[in-house]
């Protein structure tokens, strides 16, 4: 099977990327021999071409459609901590030659020399190479966005409205490296959103769900639409019913899944090696010590099949994996690129991403979520004398020197006695990531990843990423922030 899919994926790679654009193994090796004739310590060719649909429900109608493809070539040389990157938005011969000898202005003159590629290297397959694009047809994409709203609408009738999206991708990498190193992808992606309105008297809540992944679009059957519209209606009409949020110190348990970004904002940024070589991250410097309360243990995993943050390599051409950037509270492991694992003295762990080939790669986490521990879920509310139950989150802000972060609840309650007692309106989650992790004092058995809706941002580059954790209760270290004192 590995080998029909790479074979598939060579074929999409070089008729439509290379050949369409006229361009041979040849031009790349010219193009590489002028960088690698000054003194550099790292160069690369990025080739991408992305496919990209996407449609949109709105008022009971299908009000927007839209098809592009996006192309272009990325070219970097790195020397020292020095980068040089050149892009151009078409793949010809000239702009490769083009931008190749701009970028090799960062090293001094060498000898000439002839860089040779080899063959493509076989990286593991976490996903197919199909096209999800091409796997409904139009008329059932605009039939799967009509059954969200009718579903949506028969549930409950204080649904007064319905959104939903509906967004494909399929993107081709081709890669070339200083080292002769030849790397292919075909990265499919898609994503399903839905948004309802409920309103009770002069009343109005929203609420959503949707997921997706590296698939094509017959993993939105009838069950999974079911399940995503009964989630976001239940939402909405859960907030009905919200009191306004508490505010103060108190105790909080966060719900499994999707809270998991809070974990990737407060704590996953502060763990990507450029932040750390540069000293300005909060767990700078302190590789061995703890820095979180014994049992918890965070893992970023770019090789997980058919997540949206997994990869079958990294944008350098590096295959993901595990890697265990905090163990039973102690820290050991941040997420590297070349360039900063190289400057660090550290391994490459296959996390170098960029949103695209205008864009260059720095450290990004993929798929980053805590493991389980032993507690179920409903022990640990039940523990709870007084305090909040975050079961959803929404937006949220982070600073990474300091660690501090404020997180909007989408959906949250009022936990009294051990129970849940009521549905609270407007709480924010305000704390510090590095603090946070010191006083978890109880971790679920209910790990889950998010349905696969996650964008990370970082320096104006979004990419696409995995976010999870079990249920969690954290007694000291977070306020809440609510209009009820």
């Amino acid at each position: 099977m590995h080998t029909q899919i790479s074979a598939q994926a060579t074929q999409w790679v070089q008729q439509q990327l290379l050949d369409h654009n006229q361009l041979a193994q040849s031009d790349f090796s010219q193009a590489l021999s002028l960088i690698g004739s000054h003194h550099v310590d790292y160069a690369d060719i990025y080739c991408q071409r992305t496919a990209y649909e996407s449609w949109h429900l709105e008022e009971g109608m299908v009000k927007s459609g839209s098809f592009q493809i996006d192309q272009g070539i990325g070219i970097r040389a790195v020397s020292g901590d020095k980068t040089a990157f050149a892009y151009a938005d078409n793949l010809t011969a000239p702009s490769l030659i083009q931008a190749a000898k701009a970028v090799r202005a960062i090293g001094q003159s060498a000898k000439e020399q002839h860089i040779k590629l080899s063959a493509p290297v076989i990286s593991p397959v976490l996903y197919s190479a199909d096209n999800p694009m091409t796997s409904l047809q139009a008329t059932e994409k605009i039939a799967l966005l009509h059954r969200i709203e009718t579903l949506a609408k028969a549930a409950d009738p204080r649904i007064i409205q319905v959104m939903a999206g509906l967004v494909c991708e399929h993107e081709l990498i081709y890669l070339n490296r200083l080292d002769g190193r030849i790397h292919m992808d075909v990265r499919p992606l898609v994503r399903l959103s839905i948004s309802v309105i409920a309103k009770q008297g002069e009343r109005r809540e929203q609420g959503s769900s949707g997921g997706g992944g590296r698939f094509d679009l017959n993993y939105f059957d009838d069950g999974k639409i079911q399940q995503y519209v009964s989630s976001a209606v239940n939402q909405a009409l859960t907030n009905l019913e919200a009191r306004p949020a508490p505010a103060g110190a108190m105790t909080v348990v966060l719900g499994n899944g999707w809270p998991g970004v809070l974990l990737h904002e407060a704590v996953g940024h502060g763990l990507e090696g450029d932040f750390n070589r540069k000293g300005t991250s909060a767990f700078s410097g302190r590789l061995g010590q703890q820095v979180a309360a014994k049992g918890v243990t965070v893992v970023d995993q770019g090789n997980i099949s058919q997540r949206r943050g997994s990869l079958n390599i990294d944008d350098e051409g590096n295959e993901t994996g595990r890697t265990v950037l905090i163990e039973d509270g102690i820290l050991c492991g941040y997420l590297q690129d070349e360039t900063n694992a190289r400057l660090m003295g550290m391994q490459v762990t296959g996390n170098g991403r960029r949103e695209n080939y205008a864009s260059a790669p720095m450290p990004r986490m993929t798929n980053t979520f805590m493991e389980n521990g032993h507690t179920p879920a409903e022990e640990i509310i039940a523990s709870v004398d007084k305090g909040i139950y975050a079961v959803n989150f929404g937006g949220g802000q982070v600073d990474i020197t300091s660690g501090k972060f404020v997180f909007s609840a989408s959906e949250a309650w009022w936990i009294e006695n051990g129970k849940l007692q009521y549905p609270v309106k407007g709480a924010t989650i305000i704390g510090n990531g590095p603090e946070v992790l010191k006083h978890v004092s109880m971790i679920g058995n209910d790990m889950a990843l998010d349905s696969g809706v996650g964008v990370c941002g970082k320096d104006g580059q979004s990419v696409p990423v995995g976010v999870g954790q079990p249920t969690l209760r954290i007694d000291e270290g977070l306020t809440v922030g609510g209009s009820q004192t």
